[in-house]
């Protein structure tokens, strides 16, 4: 292990992040509000480590996977370590794993919260908060390698420690021009959505911190009504579509700019997603009309919206689903274990993992009856290597173990199971709200410090693809190479 190249990466990871709290700072001064201060020491303390970190002299300028691992893993950890500390410092949240809970849920997009008053909380501090799903979206080493330039060629295992999805692939040969793209794309959907938030009425304050939630598929909002506190039908409509783009591999944005109309609508896993979607909202505002609302529309619309919400993992919410019949919350629990598109902000599963393994499983079939045929995995024609197939199939079966190992730990709690399981759901698929106790109107406040720790865990575990986060607990992965 290249410990000292890990140290002087992590070191430039926050310096960038100190730069980054120079803009919820400027929000704080300019509502004159006192939680400036709390941004101000927070970069001080930053930048002071950063630079000894920075500082630190490199034997070797060589950087593995298992480098790139490390880095990931505890560069999303220290971001969110020195990022709760404008919480912690201002007394917006003074009990410091309620802050970290809030700050890891911020970063990994998952729009959980122990928050019982949002909206008496300064502006400063809930654009921070808001911001941390922007910086978090897109991915902190993503932005790190953008602008990083002594990565060089090396960046790409941090692209791929850190990317969503089972296949990493650059969208241009030079790593650094391809963080830029996907920097540059996400910049555009933000901008583009922030305008049109506004051009529906909300300040360009309140436009900005739901769109960093929207195309950072988190779902942190400045109201304790969420989205529902706007009742506005373009709001929702406008918030509803580009929770869909953001749920896009954002490599298809850079295909169509380049003119490749053709590649994207043969996306195949994109054609799953939409279809998946499409099916959500139909059989959700059947169930809806006639039991819940009288009006067809009104059951479309928030249909529509909750269903694309939840598969996208953004966890914003225009109605207490909780209070829907019991076949619309089957669905919606089943859609946290979807997600978006591989390369989206998404987080949970990913689409593409579930088309391999529903590939997977009629090759199965299909071998009953021909056993000695040979038949190879394909998407969009080309044949999926076998170890993405083995990957795929032990992502599954981890997800799985830790949902299922997750879910008995938090009952330890003394809730109902589905509490617990939605719980767990929610924050290992980086969704947000869950069921009962976290259900669209409650929050997570009412856990124990130990329990808030592990959902910070599999926060973190379930943004870094699991595997990321979990090689670190391997003995092996520390053993000295030889």
């Amino acid at each position: 292990m290249n410990y000292r190249i890990v140290a002087k990466i992590l070191g430039s990871i926050l310096i960038y992040e100190s730069f980054l709290m120079i803009i919820p700072l400027a929000v704080s001064v300019f509502y004159m509000e006192s939680s400036y201060m709390a941004f101000i020491i927070t970069m001080l303390i930053m930048i002071f480590f950063g630079v000894i970190l920075k500082n630190t002299p490199l034997n070797s300028n060589t950087m593995k996977l298992k480098e790139g691992f490390a880095i990931v893993s505890f560069g999303w950890l220290i971001s969110s370590l020195f990022g709760c500390f404008p919480f912690i410092i201002s007394g917006a949240i003074p009990f410091p794993i309620d802050a970290f809970f809030e700050t890891v849920s911020g970063f990994t997009t998952t729009g959980a919260s122990i928050l019982t008053d949002i909206e008496s909380l300064p502006k400063g501090i809930l654009f921070w908060r808001s911001f941390t799903h922007w910086i978090g979206g897109m991915g902190i080493l993503v932005f790190t390698v953008a602008l990083l330039p002594a990565i060089g060629a090396s960046g790409f295992q941090l692209f791929k420690a850190e990317s969503p999805g089972p296949i990493s692939d650059k969208i241009v040969p030079r790593m650094k021009d391809t963080a830029k793209i996907l920097y540059t794309t996400y910049i555009i959907i933000t901008i583009a959505e922030t305008i049109l938030l506004m051009f529906g009425g909300l300040s360009l304050y309140e436009a900005l911190v739901h769109t960093f939630a929207t195309v950072g598929t988190g779902g942190f909002s400045t109201h304790n009504s969420s989205i529902a506190a706007f009742n506005s039908t373009y709001i929702y409509v406008v918030i509803a579509i580009f929770m869909f783009m953001s749920g896009v591999n954002f490599s298809l944005y850079y295909e169509l700019l380049k003119g490749r109309w053709r590649s994207v609508l043969k996306d195949e896993e994109l054609r799953f997603y939409s279809i998946l979607i499409l099916l959500g909202i139909v059989f959700v505002s059947i169930n809806l009309f006639g039991t819940i609302y009288d009006s067809a529309g009104e059951s479309l619309k928030q249909s529509l919206f909750q269903v694309v919400s939840i598969t996208t993992t953004t966890g914003y919410v225009t109605a207490d689903f909780d209070l829907w019949p019991t076949f619309s919350k089957v669905l919606l629990f089943l859609l946290m274990f979807t997600g978006g598109c591989a390369g989206s902000t998404g987080g949970s599963i990913k689409q593409v993992r579930l088309l391999l393994v529903l590939k997977l499983v009629k090759r199965e079939f299909q071998k009953i009856f021909h056993p000695r045929a040979i038949m190879p995995l394909k998407i969009e024609g080309r044949s999926i290597p076998s170890d993405v197939v083995a990957n795929v199939s032990s992502f599954f079966t981890l997800y799985v173990m830790l949902f299922v190992l997750g879910t008995a730990v938090v009952s330890l709690e003394n809730i109902s199971m589905i509490s617990a399981a939605s719980a767990v759901a929610a924050t290992l698929g980086n969704i947000g709200p869950g069921f009962e106790i976290v259900g669209a109107t409650q929050n997570y406040s009412s856990f124990s410090a130990p329990i808030k720790l592990l959902l910070s865990f599999l926060m973190l575990a379930g943004r870094l693809e699991l595997f990321t986060i979990m090689t670190l607990l391997s003995p092996s992965f520390w053993k000295a190479e030889r």
